[in-house]
């Protein structure tokens, strides 16, 4: 091992600046298998299509399924809960990596994780540290090389913006005579979905025939371009999703428009691409820029907005949430969505593009798995780095990727660990063809990818030795890998098709506001009456003044009603002390008018990291109008929490309510 790093460093430091490759690392936020048009997409995007043609695709690399996850993958060539998750406390990131082997720097976009990147090795940094954010105001976790940034009230859209940074830093990088590794993380397209005016007059009109059209037109051309094989089998529209043709006018005209919204914000990410490649070029560096694209998960189907009749996305206002049912189109050929482990959920569309290094035939599709663990390993040897086993203030765990050199040297991996899925209680294990999946820890099921990529023939029932060892295998690698909690590897649950989630459209509803889930209208009616509530995933229990929380699942916490109080005006400060274990970014939400709901209005996020042990936190709420709503939202996925001595203070530290009332 010690030969190996020895010759890394003298290899690292044989090559000089201009032979050794520039880096960019795109990644994608919630786009579909097929969303692209050199993965089967109808959507306008030369720039990644020409990327690939003379580059190189994957039509088995694979994401986490979830965004934290598959950043920290990214990042650390590790799988996130053996990372140390968004606390990154076992790992060690690329940028640190390549820093320390004499690189420049530099990221865009999407952070999602603790701290922000200036901590963990990037010397420049522009974008927003939350998961999501309006495309149009921003928030106020925008942050420019480590300061606070405050977003332009005009002329300002997230998707530019992050390519303005982007060749802003490569101008910086270029005076140092060093070579640069560049990390751009799109929001896009994650909602809220809202597209620039001209990119979303283009599409206008174009989703009319609906997402059966479309899934089978994506399908047919992706048989055509090699991505699948002609023979495969596509998985069957779920019993959730209706035909298009049989639904009520207003539906198809609401559904269709939120395609086009999408489809105008990714055509602008490929616009941005395209301005980056223009950069490169014009700088002669494009030859010798190693060029990754990717997303984070498959298309997402949470459909968590009011539906919005008869409007244009076109501003910061006006936006739709996601749609089960275009994820399902999106995601072709595979079944199922964003955080679950079947193939349409953790699927991603894979670009390697450098002309100087790569080796395989222009265009070439790679049909052996990889996975984004394997982005740092390969990183590091092609720029001749070393992935260190020892960091300051980190115990670090080793990483689970491997080099996809030998891929791009026109080779084959060979033999590999099984890939292993899990996040809060979706799981999946592929190894080698085969594949073991359960959706949210029900029964297992078990599929030949090799002949039935789509997953529509479980075979648990005929290969019982084969189901269990693979079994056995997860959960080994779960314990013993990932250091997961007993909890996440404990038996699954019977149960099994037809699946359901709360957040998939109902799309039996007769009326927009039932649209949402099933009987959604019913519970905000029944709930607006309570002074504090547990939110989705969330139970509460209140005891001596302190509220008891257990979270299982996405974005927990609890909501407050202030609408009927008779409440002074703002600023404010929301103060409280919270014990938990979890390491994360909470938010808060907040709401100064009648009209607005929630999580619509102000979001302000705050760090999580306190080991259990209760620590005080107070949030001011910047608003010189009187508060409506307010949403606390703590962590991201399983966890249990404390919140005691929860008080809304004025600006002179008065108390004006504190909860829960005796």
């Amino acid at each position: 091992m010690k030969r190996f790093f020895f010759s890394l460093l003298m290899l690292a430091q044989s090559l000089s600046a201009s032979e050794r490759p520039n880096v960019v690392v795109m990644m994608v936020d919630d786009l579909g298998f097929s969303d692209i048009g050199c993965y089967g997409g109808e959507i306008d995007t030369p720039n990644l299509d020409a990327l690939a043609s003379n580059g190189l695709r994957f039509s088995q690399f694979y994401n986490t399924a979830k965004c934290h996850s598959s950043r920290v993958s990214l990042l650390t060539g590790q799988y996130c809960i053996a990372a140390g998750d968004v606390a990154l406390s076992h790992a060690v990131t690329s940028a640190e990596v390549l820093k320390k082997a004499g690189y420049f720097t530099a990221m865009t976009g999407k952070w999602h994780l603790n701290q922000e990147p200036t901590d963990f090795g990037f010397e420049r940094y522009f974008g927003h540290l939350s998961g999501a954010t309006n495309f149009f105001f921003g928030d106020d976790t925008f942050r420019l090389n480590g300061k606070k940034w405050a977003v332009p009230k005009e002329g300002f859209y997230t998707t530019v913006a992050d390519v303005d940074y982007a060749l802003k830093f490569l101008g910086e990088a270029r005076e140092t005579k060093k070579p640069w590794y560049l990390y751009v993380a799109f929001n896009a397209p994650h909602e809220p979905l809202h597209a620039l005016p001209e990119d979303y007059a283009k599409y206008k009109g174009r989703y009319t025939e609906g997402w059966d059209a479309v899934r089978n037109s994506r399908i047919t051309k992706q048989k055509e371009l090699g991505i699948l094989t002609s023979d495969l089998k596509p998985s069957p529209r779920p019993e959730h999703i209706p035909e298009w043709k049989g639904m009520e006018q207003w539906k198809r005209d609401y559904e269709s428009n939120k395609m086009v919204t999408l489809a105008a914000m990714i055509d602008r990410v490929d616009q941005e691409i395209g301005r980056l490649v223009a950069d490169l070029k014009k700088n002669g560096e494009f030859e010798n820029t190693i060029i990754l694209f990717v997303s984070d998960n498959g298309a997402c189907p949470y459909d968590r907005r009011e539906p919005r009749l008869n409007v244009e996305p076109t501003d910061g206002n006006t936006f739709f949430g996601d749609s089960t049912g275009w994820s399902w189109a999106r995601n072709s050929p595979f079944r199922y969505y964003k955080q679950n482990q079947y193939e349409g959920g953790i699927s991603t569309p894979a670009i390697v593009h450098w002309p100087k290094g790569l080796k395989t035939k222009k265009g070439a599709i790679v049909h052996e798995p990889a996975h984004l663990i394997d982005v740092l390993p390969t990183l590091a040897e092609l720029t001749g780095s070393e992935i260190p086993t020892k960091w300051e203030k980190r115990e670090l765990r080793p990483v689970s990727g491997i080099s996809l050199k030998p891929i791009f040297d026109g080779g084959s991996l060979g033999k590999r660990l099984p890939l292993h899925f899990l996040f809060a209680k979706d799981r999946g294990l592929r190894e080698g063809d085969w594949k073991l999946v359960s959706f949210q820890s029900q029964a297992w099921e078990l599929y030949n990818l090799a002949d039935d990529r789509a997953e529509t023939n479980n075979l648990a029932a005929e290969e019982p030795e084969r189901l269990n060892q693979m079994i056995v295998t997860w959960t080994a690698m779960a314990k013993v890998i990932l250091h997961a909690n007993q909890k996440s590897y404990g038996s699954v649950k019977e149960g099994g098709p037809p699946h359901r989630h709360g957040e998939w459209t109902q799309f039996d509803a007769e009326r927009p506001e039932d649209y949402l889930r099933k009987g959604g209208s019913k519970r905000k009616k029944a709930s607006a009456a309570k002074e504090i509530r547990a939110r989705k995933n969330t139970s509460m229990r209140i005891e001596a003044g302190t509220l008891n929380l257990i979270f299982s699942g996405e974005d927990p916490g609890i909501a407050i009603d202030l609408r009927a109080e008779k409440l002074v005006k703002g600023p404010y400060v929301l103060e409280f002390e919270l014990a938990t274990k979890s390491a994360s970014l909470g938010e808060v939400f907040f709401t100064t008018d009648s009209k607005t709901s929630l999580p619509n209005g102000v979001k302000k996020v705050f760090p999580i990291q306190n080991g259990g042990k209760p620590a005080v936190i107070s949030i001011p709420l910047d608003t010189k109008e009187r508060l409506f709503q307010l949403r606390l939202d703590i962590g991201d996925g399983k966890g249990m929490a404390t919140i005691s001595k929860l008080r809304l203070l004025d600006e002179k530290g008065d108390i004006l309510r504190a909860w829960p009332k005796k």
